[in-house]
């Protein structure tokens, strides 16, 4: 493997390896940026034993230079970047050095792959370097030009003729293979994001793709077990997730989220689009029907003029006519995993759109499926804090994950310096025994060259007497 796959497998893998166990130092703190279409959510915390997260710090502001997801003036970004920190580091009093980053957009895409190897130990025993060694395989997978491989997810692996195994390590077999749930995206985003955070003056310590980040935050695993569909509605995108048996079988993203919807009620009413977003939020419903005949809400005039008024349901049904778009989309995404039939739990809908009125009924109208909205607060240590909503379910994950990784990789460090010890000591008592050897084989060249001189004196005594 090549330098540089190395280096994408140690950041964004499960096994997130050190080559050395003395090199690796777990942080005080997680950190995470998380860059949406319309926020950037800076925030820093701490993780406990039980998962439980304790926000020191967390700041959002308008994006700047961001569209559906990706960073396309990283100038803008990085001053917004910058701004956020800078809020996170007053409240929380922790200078940010190294963060974890989201990473969506339309450009990100996914599909299946399958690799295997032969068992090469004396007892058939598999151990973790045989499993390492298929994910690292996997990111050799043939990719179209100008992409990158994100993440390597396992699926289930074969151990000769046992399917559906989902650790293999401990037990015995001649030749193992691994499914593989493999996530791309284009170079140039993740370059642009890397950019955007180097110039705000952090470092990116991993990338993490932000519909399995939401998903750590509002999905329990007995929901994974019996089957889920996490849908996260951003402002310019929405991220799916599915997950059955445990295990993410599905990600994709939608190129259109709360943000077209803005721009939708902003052409059809003539008005700016700040008052559209306020229009969306304050007022907006899901479903036009369930919606007030007859009430009415008033837009400021623009520069002096007179305040325009508008029917909510008028506005209610703009919105519900591209929410069935959205949904169309989603639709499609389920029926497309192959799993629509085994999501015991239905749908989780999270992300700022998730607060939007009735947008639970129409989705469960439209897919037939049991829909809920989910806030982050499982895992927060206080559910009554300014994190505890839907839009920050992004940002929560990737301080949630972010800990996992780096988790995995203490575990891995501590792995590999025993290994080291081992080795080591096994050396020494090899060492050992070769001087032990060498002093026994000493002690038998002495005790023959002493009984030949006894012998030869002795033939010389004896040849004196016959004398």
């Amino acid at each position: 493997m090549i330098k540089e796959d190395k280096e994408k497998f140690n950041r964004n893998t499960s096994a997130h390896k050190s080559t050395s166990a003395d090199l690796y130092k777990q942080p005080e703190y997680i950190a995470a940026i998380d860059i949406g279409t319309t926020k950037i959510v800076a925030a820093v915390g701490t993780v406990s034993s039980t998962g439980k997260v304790e926000i020191l710090g967390m700041a959002d502001i308008p994006s700047r230079g961001v569209k559906r997801g990706m960073v396309l003036n990283i100038e803008e970004t990085a001053s917004a970047i910058k701004e956020a920190v800078q809020l996170v580091e007053k409240e929380s009093k922790i200078s940010l050095e190294e963060v974890y980053v989201g990473i969506a957009g339309q450009h990100i895409r996914s599909f299946k792959n399958s690799t295997f190897k032969n068992i090469q130990s004396t007892d058939g025993e598999i151990k973790q370097e045989d499993v390492d060694e298929l994910t690292q395989d996997m990111y050799n997978s043939a990719i179209e030009n100008g992409e990158e491989i994100i993440h390597v997810i396992p699926q289930v692996y074969i151990v000769d003729n046992d399917k559906y195994v989902k650790r293999p390590v401990g037990m015995f077999g001649k030749r193992l293979e691994g499914n593989f749930h493999i996530v791309v995206g284009e170079q140039i985003a993740a370059k642009y994001i890397n950019k955007s955070i180097e110039r705000a003056g952090l470092k990116v310590r991993g990338l993490i793709l932000e519909p399995l980040a939401s998903s750590s935050a509002v999905i329990t695993d007995d929901e994974k077990e019996v089957g889920i569909a996490m849908v996260d509605i951003g402002g310019g995108t929405t991220d799916i997730a599915i997950f059955h048996d445990g295990i993410v079988r599905h990600t994709a993203v939608v190129p259109f989220g709360g943000d077209v919807i803005t721009k939708d009620i902003k052409n059809a009413c003539s008005i700016l689009e700040r008052d559209a977003e306020k229009l969306k939020i304050e007022n907006g419903m899901a479903i036009g029907e369930a919606a007030p005949e007859n009430e009415i809400v008033a837009v400021p005039g623009i520069s002096g003029r007179e305040p325009r008024t508008f029917h909510v349901r008028f506005l209610s049904r703009i919105i519900q006519a591209r929410m069935e778009e959205i949904i169309d989309f989603i639709n499609y995404e389920l029926e497309n995993s192959g799993y629509f039939d085994k999501l015991g739990a239905g749908i989780k809908v999270t992300g700022g759109g998730a607060l939007l009125k009735y947008l639970k009924q129409l989705l469960s109208y439209k897919t037939s499926l049991d829909v809920h909205v989910a806030f982050p607060d499982m895992c927060l240590n206080n559910e009554d804090s300014k994190a505890n909503s839907p839009a920050f379910s992004t940002s929560i994950g990737l301080l949630l994950r972010g800990y996992r990784l780096e988790q995995e990789q203490r575990l891995e460090a501590e792995r590999i310096k025993q290994i080291q010890d081992l080795k080591n000591a096994n050396k020494k008592e090899e060492i050992v025994e070769e001087d032990e050897q060498e002093e026994y084989d000493n002690e038998e060249t002495n005790n023959s060259f002493n009984s030949w001189v006894g012998k030869f004196f002795k033939k010389i005594e004896d040849r004196g007497h016959k004398m």
